[in-house]
């Protein structure tokens, strides 16, 4: 079977993922949060942004490598964290690590993922980066630091937009509570999906392997907040240097918006910006991350990372014309595990690659670094 043929774009394998997955994890893995006004901005945003088309230019091949903390990457883009991911399709984190590393592209493990650093460590390619909640307690910040450092994680990232729990109204109506409790209702659910149940009976139920290894009192744990929410913190700068002074490697900060934020995190050390507005999953007033872009870089010279309502190659083109040096993608690597399973990132990365390459050949853009000065200006 061409894959190509049968599911040439995102929106293909989110078709397809959404009658392979059951109705209340489609809603954790699709939904944002309030009326997801961020959510639809973030595309709405980056239909703006428009190009020049080139003629005459002469047969070429687009060169798609990109560089991040000084090390070399065939394609400028990778695997956002993404938490619960083996909800979303079973062995979710294993297949995402092993294709990323794979691709020689980087994969990014969330603290509240189902499964631990150690379990993924073996598909782990050269370009792991651990994400990180930022645990109260020093110790466990400690002890968790350097799990992931002896798991093979080169960099890790802070993420600091979620100081709060959203509401995320479509994943409460759904049923869905953490850990996941398969009520009646979501059973039945579960039945009309049988790839997904019988991985899920195989891998056994996702829970949040990491932070149930250091919590003490799960009994206090109610279907409003899991258990990350009972061991984590609402960071603040000071939190900030103690963090780097703790880790040698790369360090990222994940969920800013603000120029002057991006300026003082280069004063504080940090290595990489990430532009994010957490997908529309964290406040529903946010503007889109394709909005922010442009002032973070003017107020940075580190790398800035990007994320948050990519759907082809076309955005990411978007995004790096802008300002971005490398580009990350959450949903849709799920949507590509829940279409084809463990086929699925690897025929995503190729769909990517593939739209990037074509429209570089009608912009004439040999190399990433050509894809500003194709932008239409603003009006």
């Amino acid at each position: 079977m061409d894959l190509h043929q049968r599911y040439p774009a995102i929106s293909d394998l989110k078709a397809r993922a959404r009658g392979r997955i059951p109705h209340f994890v489609w809603e954790y893995l699709d939904s944002a949060t309030g009326t997801e006004a961020t959510l639809r901005r973030n595309r709405l945003r980056l239909d703006e942004v428009l190009f020049r088309p080139s003629i005459l230019h002469g047969e070429f091949t687009p060169d798609l490598s990109a560089t991040l903390f000084g090390q070399a990457f065939p394609l400028p883009f990778g695997v956002s964290p993404v938490g619960m991911s083996g909800l979303i399709w079973p062995d979710a984190e294993r297949l995402l690590a092993a294709a990323a590393g794979k691709a020689g592209l980087p994969y990014a493990l969330s603290t509240v993922a189902s499964q631990t650093p150690e379990f993924v460590a073996p598909a782990l390619g050269r370009h792991g980066w651990f994400q990180m909640y930022p645990p109260r307690d020093p110790e466990i910040r400690k002890d968790m630091l350097r799990r992931a450092q002896e798991a093979g994680f080169s960099a890790l990232i802070l993420t600091v937009d979620v100081p709060v729990a959203s509401r995320r109204e479509r994943q409460t109506r759904s049923g869905l509570t953490q850990p996941p409790k398969l009520t009646p209702r979501l059973f039945a659910q579960v039945m009309r999906r049988p790839a997904w149940a019988l991985g899920t009976l195989r891998m056994g139920m996702p829970r949040m392997r990491l932070m149930d290894g250091y919590a003490e009192n799960k009994a206090s744990l109610s279907s409003t907040a899991h258990i990350g929410y009972l061991l984590r913190t609402s960071p603040d700068w000071d939190y900030l240097k103690a963090l780097r002074d703790a880790w040698e490697g790369p360090l990222i900060i994940k969920g800013v918006l603000r120029p002057d934020d991006a300026a003082r995190l280069q004063d504080e050390g940090v290595d990489a910006i990430w532009v994010s507005n957490h997908a529309g999953r964290q406040f529903d007033a946010a503007p889109a991350t394709i909005e922010a872009l442009p002032a973070i870089r003017a107020a940075t010279t580190l790398p800035v990372i990007f994320d948050s309502g990519i759907e082809g190659g076309l955005d990411i083109c978007r995004a790096l014309a802008l300002g971005a040096d490398f580009v990350m993608l959450g949903r849709a690597f799920h949507y590509a595990l829940g279409a084809l399973g463990a086929a699925g990132p690897a025929h995503l990365i190729d769909i990517l690659a593939r739209d990037m390459a074509a429209n570089m050949g009608q912009l004439g853009a040999r190399r990433l670094a050509d894809l500003p000065a194709c932008l239409l200006p603003a009006r």
